[in-house]
């Protein structure tokens, strides 16, 4: 038995610490991140969906027929076969010339569906303005719309947004500071000064002390090795250190729009008293039409009736729940705190209002966020 117990410790002891994550998922490094391009280009080869006599398609077309040593005149051409696009794609962090990435393509004109469309040649741009990737290629669209003479239409899905796999090609490479710099600076995710300290001491145990260094409740700084092969082995290394986060400020969040509510596991109530119930007024109407009736004499005379008289007939109705009231003792959980509310059959908004008056009351210990 006493064996038994020393193995199961020693096991306990390398057992991996709980709700650990690598540090990879729970931080980025400063420089090392991807790009947003974007370009305006033309898609033609459409089934007569296309943006028709939209002059700013016409516009395109002349001017890259142009280009290609031909003359003609914008209201010779007819664009229902083509549709002016806008053309989007991320460059990732360290692409090279020649390698391939994904792009989509969005309408901006007129037109119904890009399917069976081709994108030519289009240039895309960075925020600089410069050229780093060109895009073309056949599109794939997952929407479908028709539509009838009678003006009745169907649509499924978004038929005027494509995608072009491997369509564009990288043509530059964005300089990333990567190997440039002394330190690598990691960037948590979520700031918080605690587990900035806990990357740091995480980071020190295993490559030795002060290697790392907190900057902050957001960064954190690591001397790297100077041989480009070095730091890249040891950046594979550093992110695969397990570290625990430590627990998040409380904070109970609100969508006012869908009312949805997230209460955070450390949220406290102090010693509070609520009462909740509701008040609800019915209003009916049921008027009363009366008809006068057509009257004929004995000589065959018809007299005319008179005007359709309304008399208004309204019930109202006042209905008032029995108050409900509960106590919160002293820093009760989460747990209490649903199980109470839950008591009371209140509502979303209803809890919503009791989360305020607690605030208001200053007996909620946490930060009411509505998003």
């Amino acid at each position: 038995m006493r064996a038994a117990l020393i193995a199961l410790a020693l096991l306990a002891g390398l057992a991996p610490a709980a709700m650990a994550d690598r540090l990879k998922d729970i931080t980025s490094v400063a420089g090392v991140r991807s790009n947003p391009l974007v370009g305006y280009g033309i898609v033609v080869g459409l089934a007569g969906s296309g943006d028709g006599n939209s002059g700013l398609t016409l516009q395109s077309l002349q001017s890259l027929i142009s280009r290609l040593g031909l003359t003609v005149e914008a209201s010779d051409l007819n664009a229902k076969n083509a549709a002016a696009v806008m053309v989007t794609a991320e460059l990732a962090p360290f692409m090279k010339e020649g390698q391939v990435l994904d792009v989509t393509v969005s309408t901006v004109g007129s037109a119904k569906s890009l399917k069976g469309g081709t994108l030519l040649m289009t240039p895309l741009m960075g925020a600089d303005g410069e050229i780093y990737a060109i895009a073309q290629g056949n599109l794939i669209v997952g929407g479908l719309g028709v539509e009838g003479k009678d003006g009745s239409s169907l649509t499924v899905n978004i038929p005027t947004v494509g995608r072009i796999p491997r369509g564009g090609t990288v043509e530059r490479m964005v300089e990333a500071p990567f190997q440039d710099t002394d330190n690598l600076i990691l960037n948590l995710n979520r700031p918080d000064f605690s587990t900035a300290a806990a990357v740091a001491k995480a980071v020190n145990e295993v490559f030795g002390p002060d290697v790392a260094t907190p900057i902050d409740g957001t960064s954190v700084a690591v001397r790297a090795p100077y041989d480009p092969g070095q730091r890249v082995t040891f950046m594979g290394m550093l992110e695969n250190i397990d570290v625990t986060p430590d627990a998040p400020a409380a904070k109970v969040v609100v969508n006012s729009r869908t009312g949805t509510v997230v209460i955070g596991g450390h949220v406290r109530v102090t010693p509070a008293a609520v009462t909740h119930g509701s008040l609800t007024v019915s209003i009916s109407e049921d008027p009363q039409v009366n008809q006068s009736a057509t009257v004929v004499t004995g000589d065959g005379t018809v007299v005319v009736p008179g005007e359709t008289t309304v008399t208004p007939d309204s019930t109202v109705a006042a209905t008032e729940e029995n108050p409900r009231a509960f106590v919160f003792d002293p820093g009760v959980s989460l747990a209490s705190l649903v199980d109470a509310i839950n008591a009371v059959g209140a509502s979303p908004s209803d809890l919503v209002a009791i989360l305020e008056a607690l605030r208001e009351a200053g007996a909620l210990r946490a930060e009411l966020v509505v998003i």
